[in-house]
């Protein structure tokens, strides 16, 4: 052979390193792997098989967060610049028919209808302007509630740019997309066990939405303006006092998906989700009163909360399940693996 090749596993970085050194003994290539410093691999945490040998609990919660579709075929599509962006309740579309100028009607409301903007609205700038203007009226009469004084983009799917911009507390109404970010705030034993704890918020009672419920340590929607990176950083800060250095460190890991026909409206949302390993003797503070309290708690512990509990805000479950399953705590042979899998991006993840 011209050239001696060794392949050691090194636990340092999960990676092969292959050497290629044809003039040094293969004593003396052995010594330059063991010259590399190691890390002990984390132990593989324990799976919650025996505990739950079903996932009935937690494919309950991921339909808890897919309701009302029977009346699917009851909305009307909403187009924008010849792309469908939303769709709107019956009670909606009546609504802003009482607007010709902004808002077009197009045959009867459903599927067979649609509901436009005025074809002088043609820039991103003209529609946002005067489709605030009627919702500040519809604001005004009570028909829009929870008004945040935050903007979301109207888009066909998130990379595009934004056709229009709208109040949040509309979006539901116009049936748009929303996208959001939520962070699994987690600790490791540091006993090396490879247990996982993570952080849970318990959200104010005065909270228009999901009082009292739990949540993760850091969620928010996403607005126009702000990559998600920035996002997540400016949540961090603001809702539980993380410095910008440690939640630069959070890790993008992935989507989950879900689609809702709420009392309001038409909610078909994205959450971004992502892992945050914090120090063990970091201790979360609330900051902006929607936190009434945080609690580290085990994860078999959480995993148990949601499969058999309603206590977490409905979309904060298909992330943590997401979590679950991504850390190995479940496992494919639980009956219904598969099917949980699936049914974290029941909606159009795009």
């Amino acid at each position: 052979m011209r050239s001696l090749l060794t392949r050691q596993s090194v636990r340092a970085t999960s990676r092969f390193y292959v050497l290629r050194r044809p003039r040094e003994s293969f004593t003396a290539q052995c010594s330059l792997i063991t010259s590399v410093t190691l890390e002990k691999a984390s132990p593989v945490p324990r799976s919650l098989e025996t505990k739950m040998p079903s996932l009935d609990g937690f494919l309950q919660r991921v339909r808890e967060c897919n309701t009302g579709l029977e009346e699917l075929p009851t909305l009307t599509p909403f187009l924008v610049d010849g792309k469908e962006v939303g769709k709107l309740k019956p009670r909606f579309v009546e609504q802003v028919r009482r607007f010709p100028e902004v808002f077009v009607i197009e045959g009867e409301p459903g599927p067979s209808g649609r509901v436009t903007l005025a074809a002088d609205l043609d820039t991103c700038e003209k529609r946002s302007a005067k489709v605030a203007e009627v919702l500040q009226v519809l604001r005004s009469e009570g028909f829009i509630t929870g008004w945040r004084d935050e903007l979301y983009p109207v888009v066909a799917s998130f990379a595009e740019s934004p056709l229009l911009l709208v109040e949040r507390a509309a979006a539901t109404h116009l049936g748009i997309k929303a996208y959001g970010v939520h962070v699994n705030g987690f600790v490791r034993d540091p006993a090396g066990s490879g247990g996982l704890k993570l952080w849970v918020a318990r959200r104010s009672l005065t909270k228009p939405n999901w009082p009292g419920k739990l949540d993760h340590i850091v969620a928010g929607g996403q607005p126009h303006g702000l990559s998600c990176r920035e996002n997540v950083l400016k949540e961090c800060a603001e809702e539980a006092g993380i410095p910008a250095s440690l939640a630069a460190t959070a890790r993008p890991v992935g989507a989950v998906s879900y689609l809702t026909i709420a009392a309001n409206g038409y909610k078909p949302d994205v959450l971004f989700c992502y892992d945050l390993e914090l120090p063990p003797d970091f201790v979360p503070t609330p900051q902006d009163g929607e936190v009434s309290e945080f609690s580290l708690k085990p994860v078999e512990e959480v995993a148990e909360i949601v499969a058999n509990t309603t206590e977490f805000k409905t979309n904060c479950c298909l992330v943590i399940v997401d979590f679950l399953i991504r850390h190995g705590y479940l496992s494919p042979e639980q009956r219904g693996y598969l099917q949980l899998v699936a049914a974290l991006r029941s909606g159009d993840c795009s």
